[in-house]
């Protein structure tokens, strides 16, 4: 498997982002089940457009729309697993953790020796067998440290402001889903509007929920059929209602209703995978903070406002703020680590972890594409011997 980054690296060059791209992206993450037609309808161009450039976004700039539960609506707990493996052994291990279900976010950092990767376990004790006991035996492993996401102030349903710029609050608001009318429906892998798709609808993904905190509220347990129908959407979000309705085995009425029900109360939001070295982010960190108890909630909040920054989380653990800086340079993060982090006294220590590869995002790995065996090709007729007429030779 190679990473994100490098898989990507020869259609770089040929991909630039105009205005174009950078509304249908931030677009996207207004509401990722959105319909061509509406973007455009916003953009001003036609929905041909659009889905060209959806088309050419996915192909060489890794656009995806991710469908995503939310882990304490969902009864789920997540982990930020941090792991440091002898060199020979780092790569081969965290690819292996990429190809696990229960894990997003898989990075390599730290020159290559340090594995960082969130991991969704169920809330229950019982369920983290991968943190207890398959994480320690684990051959290479020279240190493991396992810090619980206690609540999340930027990032999920919050897009990173570096994309989320483009399009001004009066378009913002005519592409936010909109509860209880009818939306003109999503669009299929293909790029084409599905009218399977109408009844699809929801709120803004409860986008204000993470600045200053009110625990979530669960909702009922999630069933075998929701189990399936966030299984689809984790790999393609903008999967349309007929086959999302086979995947689930109910009818597309009914998977309308349920993407509304899971929508409306936040179990359920949709976030946007691109590449960030396309908006000019070339240099990553995960920042590992220590701040006093008193000033945690202030400090998050406000770290939450800055536009560096992908993500914040509080956590458990001696380091208990978490954040993911995305920055144009070694120069501009050293700037943001010096003059915007440097003067916060409630920090009392500051761990920075460079991010040299991604190879896992929010959802899980492509599939491969299916291997055929080559055709079975019969052998040639043997030539035959042109007969000698009798009593000559040759």
């Amino acid at each position: 498997m190679k990473d994100l980054s490098i898989e990507r690296a020869h259609e770089e060059a040929a991909v630039r982002l105009d205005d174009v791209d950078r509304g249908l992206v931030h677009a996207l993450h207004l509401d990722g089940r959105a319909p061509f037609s509406r973007i455009a309808a916003v953009l001003g161009v036609s929905t041909q457009t659009v889905a060209r450039r959806y088309r050419r976004l996915r192909a060489a700039a890794g656009l995806r729309v991710v469908g995503l539960a939310d882990p304490h609506r969902a009864g789920r707990a997540q982990w930020l697993v941090r792991l440091t493996a002898a060199p020979h052994s780092a790569q081969d291990l965290a690819r292996a953790l990429a190809r696990r279900a229960d894990t997003s976010w898989v990075k390599l950092a730290s020159g290559g020796t340090e594995i960082i990767a969130v991991v969704l376990t169920p809330a229950d004790a019982a369920g983290h067998s991968l943190l207890l006991h398959d994480i320690p035996r684990t051959a290479g492993i020279t240190a493991v440290s396992a810090h619980y996401l206690l609540h999340t102030y930027l990032g999920g349903p919050t897009a990173w402001r570096g994309r989320a710029n483009v399009l001004d609050e009066a378009r913002q608001r005519q592409l936010a889903p909109r509860a209880g009318a009818d939306d003109e429906g999503s669009t299929g892998r293909d790029g084409r509007d599905s009218r399977d798709d109408r009844n699809d609808r929801g709120d803004r993904n409860n986008r204000d929920r993470h600045g200053g905190a009110q625990p979530p509220t669960p909702v009922a347990e999630l069933s075998d059929g929701d189990d399936r129908l966030l299984s689809a959407l984790q790999r393609d979000g903008r999967t349309g209602q007929a086959e999302l309705a086979t995947a689930t085995g109910w009818s597309p009425a009914t998977v309308a209703r349920r993407l509304t029900t899971l929508r409306a109360s936040g179990t359920l939001f949709f976030d946007v995978e691109v590449d960030d070295a396309l908006y000019g982010a070339t240099t990553q960190a995960l920042l590992w903070m220590t701040v006093a108890p008193t000033h945690l909630d202030e400090v998050a909040t406000d770290l939450a406002r800055h536009d560096e920054l992908a993500f914040v989380a509080a956590t458990t653990g001696p380091t208990n703020l978490v954040a993911h800086a995305l920055c144009p340079g070694p120069a501009a993060l050293h700037h943001y680590l010096t003059h915007r982090l440097g003067n916060r006294t409630a920090i009392r220590a500051l761990e920075t972890a460079p991010v040299l590869r991604t190879l896992k995002g929010a959802g899980p790995l492509a599939s491969p594409a299916p291997v055929h065996p080559p055709a079975t090709t019969a052998p040639a007729p043997r030539a035959r011997r042109p007969r000698t007429a009798p009593g000559r030779r040759g």
